[in-house]
């Protein structure tokens, strides 16, 4: 389905975020893709009893966990990347033996159009379906049970999915968001920070749940940092940013006045773009400083092309100051220094930690991917979405030898039997 299709998919997502082909084939082809193969590659393995130990009273026992599936499951997924975070998941259910029923969301409705015509083309009806809608429709799909619901997206719809779920009992992985902090400390080469922070930054116009949100440094430090931003912007983009192939746009109006509304209550100083265009729906990659604890960027998660820069002399105050924020589904350090590294790994909380760079952590199947705290809970990719829709079933298979040993259970009872028991 995904390579068949995958010029639609590309012209798809051109069409509701004008992701770059790029990037579009980049985060929502190949990464699908390679999931795919992880999976294929793995599967046998995965499905095998796990063997536990034993001790004297099991030693004639098979003693095993084997998965099984959990039934039917729902995966409701978000516009930002709206191929890669409804089939990634959707790939560990099915592994995992399970029927599946996929919510498309309908702000990004090029590609929630494709996936609906493309699905009964490729998988049986009969054990995958797609349901179409808005709120309206998602909060009615909501009151049938389901044996697991897996949700992507913010945490206000997070807590309408948790209240339904618990109607039935029904287990919930929540994929969230949060304010992923970057620290640049100790000594760091400026130039190759900024390509690699404007590169995670603004991928898909800074609409990633992952997206470095905000950066904690010195003065010294944002001071070289800033030109190197703004050389790297136009190195990658051009001189007029508007025009160039390679950048997004932000998803709706809504979302676009909602991150203005940021831009314009903010009080630190804009120092690298600014620029907006309300009918393409555009902002320019803008950084601004001086901007304090209690501002308005630092409200809530951004979600766009906006990168409020901190200044904190020290490596200590920064970290203090990320523990008083709710933890992040991703945490970033740069530095050349192993020791800050270490330190701040030591001293945080986050879904995922990336040091030198961003966003490509979850980008390896062999890693969980999930948030902490506010960011959501539970894993998934690779092996861990096989284990979260799996259900680990405790056996014990036994034959009938050793029966005079077990009289040793057995009433009448007394303190002797319970003495070899021990």
């Amino acid at each position: 389905m995904i390579k068949d299709n995958e010029e639609q998919i590309v012209n798809a997502l051109h069409k509701d975020l004008t992701k770059p082909k790029f990037e579009a084939i980049l985060s929502e082809v190949d990464i699908v893709m390679n999931e795919l193969h992880y999976a294929l590659s793995n599967l046998t393995s995965w499905m095998q009893p796990e063997y536990v130990s034993k001790n004297l009273a099991t030693k004639l026992d098979d003693c095993f966990v084997r998965r099984e599936p959990l039934g039917v499951v729902l995966i409701i997924g978000p516009w930002n990347y709206p191929m890669q975070l409804l089939i990634l998941p959707m790939i560990g259910a099915i592994a995992a033996g399970n029927c599946v029923v996929i919510k498309p969301s309908e702000v990004s409705a090029a590609t929630d159009n494709l996936i609906t015509e493309l699905m009964p083309k490729y998988l049986s009806k009969d054990c995958y379906a797609v349901v179409r809608g808005g709120p309206k429709e998602t909060q009615a799909l909501l009151k049938n049970r389901f044996d697991h619901i897996f949700y992507t997206g913010s945490q206000a719809v997070a807590r309408v999915v948790l209240q339904a779920a618990a109607v039935h009992l029904t287990p919930v992985t929540l994929e969230l968001g949060g304010k992923c902090p970057c620290l640049i400390y100790g000594r760091v080469n400026a130039t190759a920070a900024a390509h690699r922070l404007v590169w995670a930054k603004f991928f898909n116009a800074g609409q990633s749940c992952v997206a470095p949100d905000y950066v904690l440094c010195s003065k010294a430090t944002r001071d070289a940092l800033v030109p190197a931003l703004r050389q790297v912007l136009e190195d990658f983009y051009g001189s007029d940013i508007q025009k160039s192939p390679d950048m997004s746009r932000i998803v709706t109006p809504k979302h676009w006045t909602r991150l203005m509304g940021l831009l314009n209550r903010t009080k630190g100083k804009v120092v690298v773009g600014g620029e907006h265009d309300e009918k393409d729906r555009y902002i320019a990659p803008t950084v601004v400083v001086d901007v304090a604890e209690d501002d308005a960027l630092m409200e809530e998660e951004i979600f766009g092309p906006i990168l409020p820069i901190l200044t904190i002399e020290s490596l200590e105050e920064s970290i203090k100051l990320t523990k008083r924020k709710e933890k992040p589904l991703a945490f970033y350090v740069f530095s050349d220094e192993s020791s800050v590294v270490k330190k701040v790994l030591e001293n945080s909380s986050s879904g995922g930690f990336c040091s030198n760079d961003g966003i490509v952590h979850m980008a390896l199947p062999g890693l969980p991917f999930g948030g902490v705290g506010n960011s959501g809970f539970g894993h998934y990719h690779g092996h861990w979405g096989f284990e979260a829709f799996s259900h680990r079933r405790a056996v014990m298979l036994r034959g009938w030898a050793l029966e005079k040993l077990n009289a040793l259970r057995y009433p009448p009872y007394s303190d002797e039997k319970h003495l070899y028991l021990t």
